[in-house]
């Protein structure tokens, strides 16, 4: 019964990210905002609202090691899956200068959260990422938002820009219809997020296996669906640039909000494992920046393999221990 729970939780996270996304996107296109900033701030930051709702919902409860796991395990399942499908179904060639400055981003992204989680070495204290730490990621996503505005201000002919551009328009379906559907949207999440938590703390129990694995595997790939359906899309288009940047600004938003949503909560500790967890992750933007420079700034199909071998490999690795 609690797979089935957990499963209707994941469907109605869905569910109610795609409703929110598409009632946001319609109160957007009413009062005129152009279909590029929609699809590079309400759909792209939809995409990430069932983490959000998880860790938030998470840290509500005390249950810390799934938010940790839901999303530090969504940006591995980012990188390590949704890219790597979207390799192997059309290589990624990596064209526009917006894009090119994110995937570094990232990576000092994941280098500081990797040192906020070495408090036991660095000075002797239980490892956890408290609102000290939060205030500090949150502060650093109010520069990559700021760099994201002036990328768009000044660069409004860059690849990743004039794709976006391309972005189904949002039906005009009346400010009423939109206002519901957006509502309809945050009410199934709430849903949604409670029972994902409640049932994937009871199968950790069940199974006797760490609440962080459940998040890591489960409960992150099942939120990390909108995001690899979003980037299948667009390697199917050949919009490669908007595929990467899709997972790129997923994972910035998971650890530059997501995750200290929930630290600003509750201090989240870091759990057994989630160093390493980090690690990957730093690991898989480290080796994705040489691919590009290495191959003409071309991620093939074969990469593509390798990187989702490597993560099912991981994650095998991580149920098992």
């Amino acid at each position: 019964m609690v797979y089935l729970l957990l499963a209707l939780g994941l469907a109605a996270l869905l569910v109610g990210g795609t409703l929110l996304v598409r009632g946001a996107s319609g109160i957007a296109a009413a009062f005129n905002v152009p279909n590029m900033i929609i699809g590079l701030t309400v759909v792209a930051f939809g995409t990430s609202m069932p983490e959000l709702v998880i860790n938030v919902t998470g840290a509500i409860r005390g249950e810390t090691d799934i938010a940790f796991g839901n999303a530090v395990g969504s940006n591995l399942a980012n990188f390590g899956l949704v890219l790597g499908i979207a390799a192997i179904m059309s290589p990624i060639y990596l064209q526009g200068q917006v894009v090119r400055r994110e995937v570094p981003f990232l990576l000092l992204v994941t280098a500081i959260l990797m040192v906020m989680a070495w408090d036991m070495p660095l000075t002797g204290t239980v490892p956890m990422i408290d609102r000290a730490d939060a205030i500090i990621l949150f502060l650093l996503f109010t520069v990559f938002i700021y760099f994201v505005v002036r990328d768009f201000v000044k660069e409004s002919g860059d690849p990743v820009f004039a794709e976006a551009e391309h972005f189904p328009a949002p039906a005009r379906k009346g400010l009423a219809l939109n206002s519901i559907l957006s509502i309809a949207g945050m009410a199934l999440l709430m849903v949604g997020g409670t029972l994902t938590i409640e049932n994937g703390s009871a199968i950790a129990r069940l199974l006797e296996i760490p609440e962080v694995v459940v998040g890591i595997f489960i409960v992150a790939v099942g939120t990390s669906l909108p995001e690899l359906v979003t980037s299948a899309i667009a390697a199917y288009k050949k919009e490669t640039d908007l595929a990467l940047g899709n997972i790129v600004g997923s994972n910035i938003f998971n650890s530059l909000v997501v995750l200290p949503a929930a630290g600003i909560i509750v201090p989240i500790p870091i759990p057994q494992g989630g160093v390493l967890d980090l690690a990957v992750g730093f690991g898989f933007v480290l080796v994705v920046i040489p691919l590009f420079l290495i191959s003409g700034a071309r991620l093939g199909r074969r990469a593509g393999a390798v990187i989702v071998a490597t993560y099912l490999a991981y994650m095998v690795y991580r149920i098992a221990a």
